[in-house]
């Protein structure tokens, strides 16, 4: 079992470098963590928004703004926001005027994207910083590990503990480099599929405004199953 005492000395030994890896690993995991609830609760209630909507036929303001009210802090909330704000866009009979009141709804899908992706670009850096930083302590380690060979009545065999110590300053930064380069590749998929929930929503609410129903309650994120009858 690796002692505290152990792990101050290879700390020591890297010249302070596995302190910063340290913190690179705490920020990496407060990152994670926060984006990964916020889209994984982001991603559940989208889908359900999405199925809620779909089984619907014809939307009016009343039965719009309960939709709203239940996608408080959401990403789909700006887009239900725009499209009850901007409600009297819809002319006599249902029949949308579609570029006018489309173009507002791209609009809130464009202000949203954003935010998806939020810190994210912290990720992005420690995957680069991490290696890199991890090396440079390696380096330093190697500096302390053959400075035994100068020294006088130096044992040539303590070079190879040395230089154990110091690797681990690399292999702690490839560590903290593969898992944000997974969170990282993780949650861009996460943000490609909300955006696909919102551009669906979109579709959705258009032709529900118009009172067309383009769906008999199958959720868009979903493929409806073909019944194939025998000849």
């Amino acid at each position: 079992m690796i002692s505290m005492q152990y792990l101050i000395h290879l700390a020591n030994y890297s010249d302070g470098v596995l302190y910063v890896l340290a913190a690179l690993l705490l920020i990496e995991l407060a990152v994670i963590i926060d984006r990964g609830l916020f889209l994984r609760a982001s991603y559940r209630k989208g889908k359900a928004v999405i199925a809620k909507v779909a089984s619907m036929g014809k939307l009016d303001r009343e039965v719009l703004e309960s939709v709203q009210k239940g996608c408080l802090n959401q990403p789909e909330q700006e887009l239900l926001n725009s499209a009850v704000r901007n409600y009297d866009l819809i002319g006599q009979h249902g029949a949308a005027r579609g570029e006018a009141y489309e173009n507002r709804l791209d609009e809130a899908i464009f202000l949203t994207i954003p935010t998806l992706d939020r810190r994210l670009w912290i990720l992005d850096t420690i995957v680069t910083l991490a290696p890199l930083v991890g090396l440079f302590g390696t380096i330093l380690g190697m500096f302390h590990a053959f400075n035994v060979l100068g020294a006088k009545g130096g044992d040539p065999t303590a070079v190879t503990g040395g230089v154990a110590d110091a690797l681990v300053a690399t292999a702690s930064g490839l560590f903290i480099a593969m898992i944000g380069l997974i969170s990282f590749n993780a949650f861009s998929n996460s943000i490609e599929k909300t955006v696909h929930h919102l551009e669906s929503l979109k579709l959705l609410l258009l032709n529900r405004l118009d009172g067309a129903s383009v769906s008999s309650g199958t959720p868009a994120t979903e493929k409806p199953k073909l019944k194939i009858s025998a000849a």
